[in-house]
């Protein structure tokens, strides 16, 4: 068995002064201390994202003044020290036991070069989290992934820093559609990725509020589709929404 590795958290965070603070409360709970460190990527926020994570002991907080979630991306890379590079959104809720998960799949599997695993969105009705469960990941994700062999969800991956340097990084000129498969897909030629179901993040349905949950998913579908076979996104723009 591999000796333990150091990992890094990134959360790039664009204006969530209504999220940071809760995702910063789980992820520091459930690691208690396990991670090397936490980076706040400050992504050119005008609100009072920063103020509110500076105010927990043990985060760092680096301001990135380029728009761009692939770009705060490539900004956590760099700052981060950790072996291991593990990326939450900021609008997430770790739930307990996914570092001694991410831990031990990268300790025990040196041919693990980066895992992922799927969302729970808790904020959206039952029927909502149904549909998504069974026709988006066991109906398209799931099967896309074993046929293929790669798939990370941009909002809960790591990987590892060695393969992330052999990839040359995070594509900083995809926008926002495509850049999780597009990470799957480059760290691919270089190691395993492996997808865990049982690896879930808590997350917001804010996009499927915001702009309707059948357009959301046509959405993701058309740029992972489009990123597996022509190697770019579908969408070159995109909406925020907080």
């Amino acid at each position: 068995m591999n000796e333990m590795s150091s990992v890094s958290l990134i959360i790039p965070a664009y204006n969530e002064e209504k999220y940071i603070s809760e995702c910063l409360k789980y992820a520091l709970l459930e690691a208690n201390g396990s991670f090397l460190e936490v980076i706040v990527i400050d992504n050119a926020s005008t609100d009072e994202t920063s103020n509110i994570a500076r105010t927990f002991e043990g985060v760092r907080v680096v301001r990135e003044d380029e728009k761009g979630l692939t770009k705060a991306r490539q900004r956590g890379f760099l700052e981060a020290k950790g072996d291991i590079l593990a990326y939450i959104d900021a609008d997430t809720r770790m739930p307990s036991g996914w570092f001694a998960k991410v831990q031990k799949t990268f300790q025990e599997n040196r041919a693990v070069g980066a895992v992922s695993g799927p969302y729970i969105y808790h904020d959206i009705p039952k029927f909502q989290q149904w549909i998504v469960k069974y026709f988006w990941w066991y109906t398209l994700a799931i099967p896309i992934y074993k046929l293929i062999g790669y798939m990370i969800i941009g909002g809960n991956f790591a990987i590892r820093r060695d393969v992330l340097s052999k990839m040359g990084g995070f594509d900083t000129s995809i926008e926002f559609y495509g850049e999780d498969t597009d990470i799957a897909r480059r760290a691919s030629k270089f190691c395993k990725v492996k997808f865990m179901p049982k690896l879930i993040m808590y997350t917001s349905g804010r996009r499927f509020h915001g702009q309707g949950i059948v357009k959301t998913g046509v959405l993701y579908a058309l740029n992972m589709v489009s990123q597996v076979v022509a190697g770019k996104p579908f969408n070159q723009t995109y909406t925020d929404i907080r």
